[in-house]
C-alpha cells in the first residue's frame, strides 16, 4: 500500500502541491481535506489528490506526512483537532506565513513523537502576475524555478530534517535554510507590507470624499497596488499575521512611512530632481529585482536528484522503520 500524504486546503498552494507530486511520478496516495466540500471536489477533478476526505480527523488519521495549505487564522486549531489522530512518527509540515507562532502552536499540541517542519514557497515567477485563486489557481509548476524556506525547529531529527528536504526538491523547488527569526523579518515585508499598503491604499480612498466618481476613473495602477488585499490572505489571516508578527510589521511599516513622508515633503517643496531621483530609483530597482527573480540564477547547479517512485518507501524507513534510533539522533 503507497504511503499516505494528506494535505489539509486545497487552495492554489495546497492543489499545486498535490499536482507537482503527481508531475514528479512520486509513489504516494494523495488525501486531500478541505472544509469547502467545492474546493475538494475541484480539486479531485483537476488530479491534484487522489481521494478527499471531508471529516478532518479521518483525512489523517492513516497519513505519515500531514500538509497544512491553510490561512494562519486557521491552523492552530486545525493542529488541535488533527493531534490525536496523528499516528507516532507522523510529520507535519505548514505553509502558513508566520513560523514562529506556528511553530509554538505545534510544540504545544502535537504529542510526543510527532514532528513538525516549517516551510514557505516562494513560487515560479511565471506566476508572479497571476490573479486566479484557489484550486484554479494550482499549477504543477507553481514551485519550479522558485524557493521553498525550511524552518526546522531545533532537536528536529535528521532523518525527518532530510525527508522534508526531499520532499521539497520533489515539488520541483529549491529549499533554503533560514531560522524563524530572518524568515518571520522577510516574510513581514514581502508578504505582510504589502498587503497591508493596499488595504491602506483602500482605506483612504474608498467612500472618501470624492470616491463616487473617483471609482468611476480608477484604472490599472489603482487596480495592481489594490490587488494584494485581493488575491492572498483573508483578512482574518492578515490580521493575525500582523499582530503575531508586530515587531518586524512595525518596524517596516514606520520605514515606509518614512519613505511616503519624505516623497510627501519633496513634492511640497516643488524639489523636481529629488522626486525624479526617488522614483527613478524605485522604478530601476523594480526591473532589477524581476529580473533577477525571473533569472533565478541562484537556482543554477543547486538542484538535488531525488529517486521519486521509491520517496514512499523512505517515508517509511525513515519515519517509521527506525523510530527509537531516530529519537538518539537530534539534529542540534
Amino acid at each position: 500500500m503507497s504511503v499516505q500524504i494528506t494535505i489539509v486546503g486545497l487552495g492554489q498552494i495546497g492543489s499545486s502541491i498535490g499536482l507537482a507530486l503527481k508531475a514528479h511520478g512520486v509513489n504516494v496516495h494523495r488525501v486531500g481535506h478541505d472544509k469547502d466540500p467545492q474546493a475538494g471536489k475541484e480539486a479531485q477533478k483537476l488530479g491534484a489528490v487522489d481521494d478527499v476526505k471531508y471529516n478532518l480527523p479521518a483525512s489523517v488519521r492513516e497519513a505519515k506526512i500531514v500538509i497544512l495549505a491553510l490561512p494562519l487564522a486557521e491552523v492552530r486549531e486545525t493542529l488541535r483537532i488533527i493531534a490525536p489522530d496523528l499516528q507516532e512518527g507522523t510529520l507535519v509540515l505548514d505553509m502558513a506565513p508566520a513560523k514562529a507562532t506556528v511553530e509554538a502552536w505545534a510544540k504545544e499540541l502535537l504529542p510526543p513523537g510527532r514532528y513538525y517542519v516549517g516551510l514557505a514557497p516562494a513560487i515560479n515567477p511565471e506566476y508572479l502576475h497571476g490573479t486566479d485563486f484557489g484550486v484554479q489557481a494550482a499549477r504543477a509548476d507553481l514551485f519550479e524555478r522558485g524557493l521553498i524556506v525550511v524552518n526546522a525547529p531545533m532537536g528536529t531529527p535528521a532523518n525527518v530534517f532530510n525527508l522534508t528536504m526531499e520532499l521539497v526538491s520533489l515539488l520541483g523547488a529549491l529549499p533554503l535554510l533560514m531560522d524563524t527569526t530572518e524568515a518571520d523579518g522577510i516574510y513581514a515585508g514581502m508578504h505582510v507590507l504589502p498587503q497591508l499598503v493596499a488595504a491602506a491604499l483602500l482605506d483612504t480612498t474608498v467612500d472618501q470624499p470624492g470616491w463616487q466618481e473617483a471609482r468611476k476613473l480608477a484604472g490599472r495602477p489603482y487596480a495592481a497596488v489594490t490587488a494584494g488585499a485581493a488575491y492572498h490572505d483573508d483578512v482574518l489571516s492578515l490580521a493575525e499575521t500582523a499582530l503575531e508578527n508586530r515587531e518586524n510589521v512595525v518596524r517596516l511599516l514606520n520605514a515606509y512611512i518614512n519613505s511616503l513622508i519624505n516623497l510627501r515633503d519633496e513634492i511640497e517643496d516643488k524639489d523636481r530632481k529629488a522626486v525624479l531621483a526617488r522614483l527613478t530609483g524605485a522604478w530601476e530597482g523594480r526591473v532589477r529585482w524581476l529580473d533577477e527573480r525571473l533569472a533565478a540564477e541562484w537556482l543554477k547547479g543547486e538542484a538535488q536528484q531525488i529517486d521519486a517512485p521509491s520517496f514512499g518507501d523512505r517515508v517509511n524507513q525513515m519515519l517509521f522503520g527506525g523510530m527509537l534510533a531516530d529519537r538518539q539522533k537530534q539534529r542540534k
